[in-house]
């Protein structure tokens, strides 16, 4: 498997493997932003244009198989503790995803891993795992983060095989846009 910086091309690529990724969460925020005529994945991509957000072409890493895309890692630096954003402003399904984010300031944080169906069991995710370390210590980070889904229990084994360690939770706040009902885990992994 290759693996390479993603361009502004792979937008859509973005978008459907965050679809994917994100438990219901980027159709919820692309629903609300969603105008006449446009399709959520045509949102997300407008979205995944950006060069400010952190949800954004830039901060994505691409696997490439049999010369297509076959998964995506979205990571990036968190900001420091004293730029965190004012919770009443989001969905109370939300505040407790940020709430964990807000426990691991200037953390390399994972937000999507995401593969296609059809690439599944190649090792796709694993692989795109390995290049963290590597894109943390750029980022002059010496610490990794993610958050999981408890219920998630494919992830969870694939993030603790891995060596990363659950170091706080809350718990799911349910909603209509995901399955969920137990706990959102935050896991830890020191860069090395």
């Amino acid at each position: 498997m290759n693996i390479r910086q993603a361009t502004r091309a792979d937008c859509p690529a973005i978008a459907e493997l965050a679809l994917m990724a994100g438990e219901g969460i980027p159709a919820y925020f692309w629903e609300a932003s969603r105008k006449s005529g446009q399709t959520l994945l045509e949102v997300g991509a407008l979205n995944a244009a950006s060069d400010t957000e952190n949800f954004s072409w830039r901060h994505a890493s691409l696997g490439v198989l049999d010369n297509a895309i076959a998964g995506m890692l979205l990571a990036y630096r968190l900001p420091s503790a004293d730029t965190t954003d004012d919770l009443a402003e989001y969905p109370a399904f939300i505040r407790p995803l940020i709430e964990l984010e807000g426990c691991v300031p200037e953390s390399f944080y994972i937000n999507m891993l995401a593969t296609y169906p059809e690439f599944r069991g190649r090792s796709v995710g694993t692989r795109l795992m390995e290049q963290v370390d590597r894109m943390a210590r750029e980022a002059d980070c010496t610490l990794s983060s993610l958050e999981v889904f408890d219920e998630n229990t494919g992830a969870l084994r694939l993030y603790e095989r891995l060596g990363y360690e659950v170091v706080e939770q809350r718990a799911v706040i349910p909603h209509a846009c995901h399955p969920y009902t137990g706990s959102i885990l935050l896991l830890t992994r020191p860069v090395v």
